[in-house]
This record gives structure tokens, C-alpha cells and sequence, in this order.
């Protein structure tokens, strides 16, 4: 099974020159669909618990703190795991990756629907969490060998938008298991694995991991792609014989601007979370909100984000690749929007909010995760993926977890106000550092090409 996932060797037969583009073409639609459908499945995964919080918590006799304790699980098993299986992805073919994780994340949520004990819970949790870090590092790493700067940003924003579609697929696969099982929480966990099961092929039929395994020239060759290194120093290489531990260390720790976009993208998790964990308690307990119609809002709130995190990243790529100041520019509409949810009852302004914030939020995460793809090699995407990533979860959603369910059990939602205001403002201060770096670079590369 190890060597079925290893990087596959380039393929001896290779396409004519009269075919390429065209050949170019249905690969690139073929790779597009499998990483946003394969995405899909791992998120109708990732979020069933999240959406049947308040049915566990009635059930099982489970406390805020206890379903904070769980969700920090999965925060800190997938922290670790991007980290590891951000680096190996590198190594690997990206497309069977991609299928294998998804399908064990499968496996563990039909034990994780089995069981009522908490420690057990906690634990499956942990382990879905392994499986579900190799996802985004096998997604990232393909757009980023099969597409150019001109279309990248465009590309990853379609992709990267593919989880908003889970998270509603995710509600209505959710709604349809319990109306067909009679509310029965155990069903809607083995539903969300047949039909992820079901994705699992579909990703091996459409999926291929990079341009030369089908005969095709790479992408650097194709359109001349370059990624800006520090000082001005491009690549345009996707393979090398460092060691992960070699890559790590010279392209990943000591690359000052993927520790800014990292911690931008740490800021920003705190606050996707801090509002979508807790979307059906915060509404039900502070807004007087229907339990039943609070599960649809956490679809409502990512699926309404897709056009616009599509058209932001359009924007971005049109703007040619100034996607800091774009990202900027959405925090601070984050900003005002949180406000509004905060401090308003009114039921249909809550739902505005939630609907242009969803926008706000997932347009700036989608961007650095793309930033921190483009100011390294593109042999160091898994690596610098899983680095952003262990940063993301370790920190930004497990404080949006297990600390906003602790402060909130004592303190009230007030405390988890303050918290997602003080992630904001850190985000934007990360942001300028990181423009202001970005347009030094592209300055010194404009030099030395001269």
C-alpha cells in the first residue's frame, strides 16, 4: 500500500505537441474535479459532529465543555497531522493521497457514530483528524503543478470553495439521515461514510498528480512559471533529492514570510472556527434561534461564501497576485460584519452577517493558503502546507474550541466576542507585513531579470 501512494515515475510516452494543449485541458478539468468533489467528501466528514452538537449534547448528556474537548481533538490531531502529512505529500502521488485519506477518515467516522463514551469519542476524533491532514496538502500541491499564476489564484479559489459545498452537503446529508433513520445519531454517521465511500472512486477515475506522469510538460515549461524565492531568487523546478527534513529546514523555517503568512492564517482560523463550531449554540442559547433551523445556518454560512471567494480570488490573480491587500481589504469587512452579529437580534440582519462574513472570512483564508503555496518551491508545497496547517489547528482551532467553550461556560458569549475581535486585528497587522514583503520581492526579481 506505501508504494501505491509514492510519487510515480514520469511517463516514457508522451503526448504529441499538436495535442498538448488540448490534452493540458481535460487533465486540468479532470484534477479540478477530483480535488473539489474529494474535498467535498472529506468535509461531510469532518463537520457531521459539528452539525449534530446540540442532538449529542441532549442525548449523551454532554456539557459545551465537553463538545469544546472533542472539536479540540480533532484541532490538535489535525495540527499535528498537516504538519507530517503535509511533508509526505511531497513525496507522494497526490491523487491516490488524496482518495486513501478520505477513505480511513470513513472508516473511523462509522466507530466515531458507534460510541457514547467521551474518552473514546475524543480519541476517534483524534484519529479522523490524522486521516484528514492529508487532504488539503494532496489538493494544494495539484493545483499548484497543474495550473500557472495566471489562473492559479482562480483555480484554487474554485477549489478551496469546494469545502463550503461540503459543509452544506454536509447539513443536507445530515437532514436527510435523520428523517429517514428517525433522528437516529448513529445513522447520520454511517451516511456521511457510504457516501464518501462513494467519492473515494470518483477521485481515482477523474485525479492524476502531476503533468509529467500522463506525458504531459510540466507546468514551469508549459507557461513559464516561476515562484519568487527570498531575494529575488526564482525556481521553477517540482521535484528535487533534499530530504523532507532538508526542504523543511532551508525553505519552510527560515522563509520569514511563510512565518507571516502562517500566523495571518493562524489569526483567521481562530476566527472561521470561533464562529462555525459554535453557530447552532450561539444561536440557540444568545438568539433565540430554532435548534432544528440552526443546523441549516452553518450551511447557509459556507455555502454562500462560494461565488464570493471565487470572484475575490479572480480579483487577486487580476491584480496579479496582490493578495494581501486583497485579504486586508475582507478582514476589515470581517471586522463590521462581526458586529452586527454580535450586538444585533434582529434574526434576518444575523443572517446577512453570517452570509457576507462567510465571503469575508474564506476569501483571505483561501488567499494565504495560496500565499504560502507561491513563496516556496513548488518540491515544498506539502511542506510548507502542513506547516501553515499545524499552526491553523494547534492553535487557531483549538482556541476557538476548547478555550471559547471553556470562556463561554464561564464568562458568558461575551468572552468569545473579545477573542474574535483580537484575532482580527492581529490578522491585518500580519497582513501588512506581508504585502509590504511581497511587493519588496517582486521588486528585487523585476531587478534581477532586467
Amino acid at each position: 500500500m506505501f508504494k501505491w501512494i509514492l510519487e510515480q515515475p514520469d511517463s516514457k510516452k508522451l503526448v504529441p505537441k499538436d495535442k498538448i494543449a488540448s490534452t493540458y485541458k481535460w487533465h486540468q478539468l479532470g484534477v479540478l474535479l477530483a480535488t473539489c468533489i474529494g474535498y467535498i467528501g472529506y468535509y461531510i466528514i469532518r463537520l457531521v459532529f459539528t452539525t449534530e452538537q446540540n442532538d449529542i449534547m441532549k442525548d449523551y448528556h454532554f456539557t459545551t465543555a465537553d463538545i469544546g474537548l472533542i472539536l479540540s481533538c480533532f484541532g490538535i490531531g489535525y495540527g499535528i497531522a498537516k504538519l507530517f502529512m503535509g511533508a509526505l505529500a511531497d513525496k507522494c502521488d497526490s491523487n491516490r493521497y488524496l482518495m486513501l485519506g478520505l477513505l480511513l477518515s470513513a472508516i473511523l467516522n462509522i466507530f466515531l457514530g458507534s460510541t457514547r463514551n467521551l474518552y473514546l469519542m475524543m480519541f476517534l476524533m483524534f484519529l479522523i483528524a490524522v486521516t484528514q491532514g492529508m487532504g488539503a496538502a494532496a489538493c494544494q500541491r495539484m493545483i499548484q503543478l497543474w495550473w500557472g499564476p495566471r489562473m492559479r489564484g482562480t483555480m484554487y479559489s474554485i477549489w478551496s470553495s469546494a469545502h463550503n459545498a461540503g459543509s452544506f452537503i454536509c447539513v443536507a446529508v445530515v437532514q436527510l439521515a435523520t428523517f429517514l433513520f428517525a433522528g437516529s445519531i448513529s445513522a447520520v454517521f454511517y451516511t456521511a461514510s457510504v457516501v464518501s465511500f462513494v467519492i473515494c472512486i470518483l477521485i481515482l477515475v477523474l485525479g492524476a498528480d502531476r503533468p509529467k506522469v500522463v506525458g504531459l510538460p510540466d507546468i514551469s515549461t508549459y507557461t513559464g512559471d516561476k515562484v519568487i524565492l527570498g531575494n529575488g531568487k526564482t525556481s521553477t523546478s517540482d521535484s528535487t533529492n533534499l530530504s523532507i527534513s532538508q526542504i523543511f529546514i532551508k525553505y519552510i523555517l527560515k522563509n520569514k514570510l511563510v512565518w507571516a503568512v502562517t500566523l495571518t492564517s493562524m489569526s483567521l482560523y481562530l476566527v472561521r472556527y470561533g464562529i462555525q463550531s459554535w453557530i447552532p449554540s450561539y444561536l440557540v442559547q444568545n438568539k433565540g434561534f430554532d435548534p432544528a433551523f440552526a443546523k441549516w445556518v452553518i450551511g447557509i454560512f459556507e455555502l454562500a461564501s462560494v461565488p464570493g471567494v471565487i470572484i475575490i480570488g479572480a480579483i487577486s490573480d487580476a491584480l496579479k497576485g496582490r493578495r494581501a491587500l486583497v485579504s486586508i481589504a475582507c478582514v476589515i469587512g470581517v471586522l463590521i460584519c462581526l458586529t452586527v452579529y454580535f450586538f444585533t437580534d434582529n434574526h434576518t440582519l444575523i443572517i446577512a452577517a453570517l452570509i457576507i462574513m462567510g465571503n469575508l472570512i474564506y476569501a483571505p483564508l483561501t488567499l494565504v493558503g495560496l500565499m504560502i503555496n507561491e513563496v516556496v518551491p513548488k518540491f515544498a508545497v506539502g511542506a510548507s502546507t502542513g506547516f501553515m496547517g499545524f499552526f491553523q489547528y494547534i492553535f487557531g482551532e483549538t482556541l476557538a474550541t476548547a478555550l471559547i467553550g471553556v470562556l463561554v461556560n464561564k464568562f458568558g458569549w461575551f468572552a468569545s466576542n473579545a477573542v474574535l475581535y483580537i484575532a482580527s486585528g492581529l490578522a491585518i497587522l500580519f497582513l501588512i507585513y506581508t504585502a509590504i514583503s511581497e511587493n519588496k520581492m517582486r521588486k528585487e526579481a523585476m531587478a534581477k531579470n532586467k
